[in-house]
Order: structure tokens, then sequence, then C-alpha cells
């Protein structure tokens, strides 16, 4: 007898304002199934690759035309060099790496209670005011083209790899303003089988 195990992964975003309170995006997003695959497989078995280290931020994923209409492209999900659309920043965070500069606000947790079937990657990631460099000062830019002005986002593995991908309508980022990522990443048991080999 054999025991097999389906497993679902699946994710949700949450880009807010702490100050305020303010939510912009609220939103499941794609997982990078092969990736995602390689990246548990190397956890699991210890080798110390493919875990998740960096959150990118891009601004290629939508097109608005001159009303105001959003197209939005679809998520990179495929071939193992998939990227963002447009990579214009990356946040470090992986809180046991020694260049995590703020590793209470940038930080990767572990969250499962015994009996259930389903553990979460969370992910903390905070755009504080004076970062990025080069931003504009106010987040009214009337350019949904700007280098900050974020439609995609990512979690990226130490060896560069895209393992889950959100578009989603332009938020901009700007000296005036916090920006808040929670990424949470459900790694979840659908049922158990017994079969012959």
């Amino acid at each position: 007898m054999l025991d097999k195990t389906n497993a679902m992964v699946q994710g949700h975003v949450k880009i807010w304002d702490p100050l305020t309170q303010e939510v912009f995006i609220d939103k499941p997003n794609a997982i990078h199934y092969e990736n995602m695959s390689e990246a548990l497989a190397t956890s699991i078995g210890n080798k110390g690759t493919n875990y998740i280290s960096n959150m990118a931020f891009g601004n290629g994923a939508t097109v608005v035309d001159t009303t105001g209409v959003i197209t939005y492209l679809p998520p990179n999900t495929y071939g193992q060099s998939a990227t963002l659309y447009n990579q214009t920043y990356t946040k470090l965070v992986d809180n046991t790496s020694a260049l995590n500069l703020d590793p209470t606000r940038n930080y990767i947790e572990i969250r499962h209670t015994p009996g259930l079937i389903y553990t979460d990657i969370f992910v903390s990631c905070l755009l504080d005011y004076a970062e990025p460099a080069g931003q504009q000062a106010f987040d009214n830019s009337a350019s949904m083209q700007g280098t900050y002005v974020f439609d995609e986002i990512g979690l990226i593995s130490n060896s560069g790899k895209l393992l889950t991908h959100v578009i989603f309508h332009p938020v901009q980022k700007a000296l005036n303003r916090l920006i808040q990522v929670d990424y949470t990443v459900r790694i979840q048991t659908l049922t158990n089988l017994s079969s012959n080999l």
C-alpha cells in the first residue's frame, strides 16, 4: 500500500498603509507551481536552496489607457526563468539574513495550529517613508507608469526563482506614505489516499 497525499498551495496578498489603515489591495495571488514544487522538495530534502528570500515589486503588469481603463496582463507562472514583467525594486524579507537591516518589520514566519491540515508562510514587508530611493514626494502622480507605481509583486527564492506573482491596479509608493505588504502562502493537505503500486 502506498499512502498518497495531495497538496495545494495558494496565496493571498494584502497591501495597506499601517498608519492610516487604508487597504489598497486585498486579493489572492498566482503560484508558480514548477518553481514552488522544487522549492518545497529542496526544503524538505534539506538542500538549502530555493527558500523565500526577497519580495520583488514591479510596474509592468498593467496598461492604463487615456480614459483610465486598466488592462491586466496574466501572471508569469510558467518556465523556471519566469520573472515580473518589469521589476523595479526588491526588498529582503529573510529575517535570518545578516543583510536584512530591519528584520522585525521585514520577516518570514511559519504559522501552524496543531491538528489542522495546513501551514501558512507569512511574509511581511514594509516600505518605509524613505524607500525606495528616488520616489516622488507625494502619492498624487498623474502617470501610472512611474518607476514606483507598483502593479505587480512576487516572492523570489534565494536562487532567484519566481515563486508567486500577483497583479493588481497600480499603487504609488511615495515619501508621504508607508506601504505594508502581508503575503500569505498556504500549504494544505487535501486528502489521504491509499493506492497499490
